[in-house]
């Protein structure tokens, strides 16, 4: 509590409504007074401008359990794509008359952020930044020779970091940021909801929609299927692995421009293999729980991939890239899941043949995914909001 005994006050300047943090907005409004400012109210047009593939909105409810509202946004080319796509200069208005104890950002990328970081700072508010950026992301020389001279400096107008993960805490120690000032708030999502829909009846439904058969083995992506997320990689590996594994299925839930060549690829090969395109939040649990693995064989572009935690959720272990920013936390120690190196196709099969003969326990996975949660990450919020008002 602060002085008077209320609540802390926290706001949040985030780009858009996203399922996955609308729970972690529901639960910090259980503990501060919480408003979240967002700078755009995505189309189902926009949502398909940023790789989903397909028009849509999300089928779970975004807003409730916490207050909001929208800025406006005077972007000339409104893009959730490009750094000047959100323009909201009435943020220094919205946060003047809510005077928060304390701002959180999602990031520096969209110049909104850039207007909220100016904002805080010209009304001495304390500010926070929780993001999953990772060194690994492939960047230019140029930008990162930029990135090394600028941000020891520029990344300290920040009172407190958040990070997600032992890369998110990597990157910000690479620039120097005060280890004092660094919080863990792991990345995570609504482990029970997913838990809750993934069930054995769900998946036989799937299963049968699918006309997949019991003995056959489902190999999950689930994702864009773009160059970034590596879809052929996992083509290529089951392809060999049908070897010795027969029933290998790989089930693609997901769209993207990349779409038609995995189809052609896996045709070329005789990998059979369901594309399901663009599935929403309440198909995705029995997908899950129908599969036998998730595998995601992203480049480092990959800064997370929450969709190791769905998946985890749902009782299955998984198979990361090791240039996926989640796995030095998520399978490192192979309790849960495997990685390997981004591109090796057959370290990858290897990996698949592996799970299929020793599959990690379902209390092994339950405890990892109990790990990244909800709370836990709302935990980390609220050290980092108490230790930058204390210091204020």
């Amino acid at each position: 509590m602060t002085a008077g005994h209320r609540p802390r006050r926290l706001a949040i300047c985030a780009s858009h409504p996203i399922q996955y943090y609308s729970p972690l907005f529901r639960e910090l409004a259980r503990r501060v007074e919480l408003r979240v400012f967002y700078a755009h109210c995505p189309s189902a047009k926009d949502q398909s401008a940023v790789g989903f593939g397909v028009e849509f909105q999300w089928d779970v409810d975004l807003m409730s359990g916490y207050q909001s509202e929208f800025l406006e946004n005077v972007a000339r080319d409104v893009s959730l794509e490009k750094f000047s796509g959100l323009n909201t200069p009435s943020v220094h208005d919205s946060l003047k008359r809510l005077n928060p104890d304390a701002v959180m950002l999602l990031g520096w990328h969209f110049r909104s952020y850039i207007q909220a970081i100016t904002a805080a700072r010209r009304l001495r508010i304390p500010l926070l930044v929780r993001g999953d950026s990772q060194l690994e992301t492939p960047r230019s020389w140029v930008r990162r020779a930029f990135k090394a001279l600028a941000y020891p400096l520029a990344l300290r107008i920040f009172d407190a970091a958040l990070y997600v993960g032992e890369r998110s805490k990597r990157y910000w120690e690479h620039y120097h940021y005060p280890l004092s000032r660094l919080f863990f708030s792991p990345h995570c999502i609504d482990n029970a909801w997913f838990r809750q829909r993934g069930t054995s009846e769900a998946a036989a439904r799937f299963r049968e929609a699918q006309a997949l058969r019991e003995t056959e083995k489902i190999i999950l992506f689930v994702g864009k299927l773009t160059d970034k997320k590596r879809p052929l990689d996992l083509v290529e590996a089951v392809a060999v692995a049908r070897d010795r594994h027969p029933s290998l299925v790989v089930c693609f839930a997901g769209a993207g421009p990349l779409s038609d060549v995995v189809e052609g690829r896996a045709g070329e090969l005789g990998v059979p293999i369901r594309m399901c395109g663009f599935c929403n939040q309440t198909e995705l649990p029995a997908i899950y729980a129908a599969s036998t693995m998730l595998v995601l064989p992203s480049d480092g572009g990959e800064t997370w991939g929450l969709v190791a935690n769905e998946a985890l959720a749902c009782g299955i272990p998984v198979v990361l890239s090791n240039a996926c920013g989640s796995a030095p936390d998520l399978v490192a120690d192979g309790k849960a899941g495997h990685q390997f190196p981004v591109g090796d196709v057959a370290a990858l099969g290897d990996r698949i043949e592996h799970v299929l003969a020793s599959r990690p326990s379902a209390e092994a996975i339950r405890r990892r995914s109990d790990s990244y949660s909800i709370s836990a990450a709302a935990d980390g919020i609220m050290q980092a909001v108490d230790a930058v008002v204390d210091r204020a």
